[in-house]
């Protein structure tokens, strides 16, 4: 869902963030002495926050966890949420769970709970993501809720959200080669990275997984004697006639559609519905399933923009589409989504992208280059490390397709303006969620 933007000045707390980002010279240094530390001067509000679902994974993270906090929801419970990273404002990673439904937390709450983690760190090393991560602990435990959904950063076995002992459920969303300079070279390393949240008996829930990742997350419960529910085997989803079809040992459900676009949100769907359905203390009812599973919403995730500034330098009639998928796996889902439009309502395609410095373009664009051989590159505002239009532009040569930069996303908006088509394009805008959150804001909506 997203609300007109206002113009509001500087986020209270951004002076806050400014000095923390200065304490640590990496951006990403994965370990969890640091955040252990803090926590122990706070207090260990971890241990004080309403019991947790972990989420970890390459692809499906955010989406999964739209659809738990959805069905929770329409069960008439209360669910804190902790997610990574923000598209528009910082506080879209706090979500504090209150009847009728969540709402973000407020600039003045949050200041005071890093200002809180700023103190008790007394000037130590710590990353930005570590002491928001003990900010979140401390604001869920100050509100009650009635479960807390954890979206892991990266990896997973050293990512500052296991520091929790006890989850409801560690769930594990698909696997693909994705921060490899921190996970490992092989999907076997770095699915064993993202089982590192499966903790001792505690239930675990498993996506469909290439070969290798998934032999990797079955050594890894084996080895703390998890229950294992996996996709394939303990659990179905399937499409009928454009229903979703869930079925375990339980029974069947019978659901709608997804709203959020995309064969793969129906997996997504699958995967939050089986880990609500694996624990034995939640008793979701098959109305909040089918609820919750029409209601859930995601931005920037094939999410087609309606009207705004942005949107008004497309050409007339127009299709603009964005998602933030990064990496090949997120490409090919896109373009299976993208496949699945073509058949609907044919429309050439054009794609806008933008992706940071150390991903895989190439990879990335490969997926849609039986779809369009029109890309536009772009550069992404306020990103030190964004990839550079002529890197971008240069994979999507060798892959044959036909390639232009262009200044910014308005600017490659207007340039697909004056081409000439017998059918107004498809337009999809991809490649980093820093990207869509500029898109989302200089389209003027915000993400609530």
């Amino acid at each position: 869902m997203t609300v007109p933007a206002a113009k509001t000045p500087s986020p209270s707390y951004s002076d806050i963030l400014a000095r923390l980002a200065s304490l640590h010279p990496k951006r990403i240094d994965l370990t969890l002495d640091r955040v252990r530390r803090v926590l122990d001067r706070l207090g260990h509000p971890e241990a004080r926050i309403p019991p947790v679902i972990h989420v970890a994974g390459t692809n499906g993270k955010g989406s999964t966890v739209a659809f738990l906090r959805a069905i929770l929801e329409a069960a008439g419970l209360r669910a804190h949420v902790y997610t990574s990273p923000h598209l528009v404002r910082f506080n879209e990673r706090f979500r504090l769970g209150c009847s009728g439904g969540g709402v973000l937390v407020c600039d003045e709450e949050l200041r005071a709970a890093l200002d809180r983690c700023e103190r008790v760190n007394a000037g130590e090393p710590i990353t930005i993501f570590e002491i928001e991560t003990a900010a979140a602990f401390c604001l869920f435990a100050d509100h009650a809720a009635d479960v807390t959904l954890l979206e892991v950063g990266l990896g997973g076995r050293l990512d500052a959200t296991n520091v929790i002992e006890a989850p409801l459920a560690s769930v594990i969303s698909p696997v693909g080669m994705d921060h490899m300079e921190f996970l490992g070279d092989t999907l076997a390393k770095i699915a064993t990275e993202k089982a590192g949240i499966i903790k001792r008996g505690v239930p675990v829930v498993c996506a469909a997984q290439p070969p290798e990742a998934e032999a990797a997350i079955e050594q890894v419960a084996a080895h703390t004697r998890a229950p294992l529910h996996a996709a394939m085997q303990d659990w179905h989803v399937t499409v009928e006639n454009g229903r979703l079809v869930y079925s375990d040992e339980r029974g069947l459900l019978d659901l709608p559609a997804p709203r959020l676009f995309g064969r793969h949100q129906f997996d997504n769907a699958g995967l939050a519905i089986a880990t609500l359905r694996a624990i034995p203390s939640l008793r979701i009812e098959a109305a909040a399933f089918e609820q919750g599973i029409a209601r859930a919403e995601w931005p920037a995730r094939m999410q087609r923009l309606p009207a705004g500034p942005l949107v008004a330098a497309a050409p007339k009639d127009a299709e603009v589409w964005l998602d933030g998928g990064h990496n090949p796996d997120g490409g090919r889902i896109i373009a299976a989504a993208l496949g699945d439009l073509e058949e609907r309502v044919p429309r050439p395609l054009v794609v806008i992208a933008g992706m940071m410095g150390n991903k895989d373009a190439r990879g990335f664009l490969a997926n849609f280059a039986g779809q369009t051989r029109h890309i536009i590159a772009v550069a992404i505002p306020d990103q030190d490390n964004a990839m550079q239009p002529s890197v971008l532009a240069d994979a999507a040569r060798a892959l044959d397709m036909r390639v232009e930069t262009a200044a910014g996303v308005e600017a490659a908006l207007r340039r697909i303006a004056t081409l000439a088509y017998d059918v107004p394009p498809r337009i999809l805008i991809t490649g980093s969620l820093y990207l869509a959150g500029h898109v989302l804001a200089e389209n003027g909506t915000l993400p609530v």
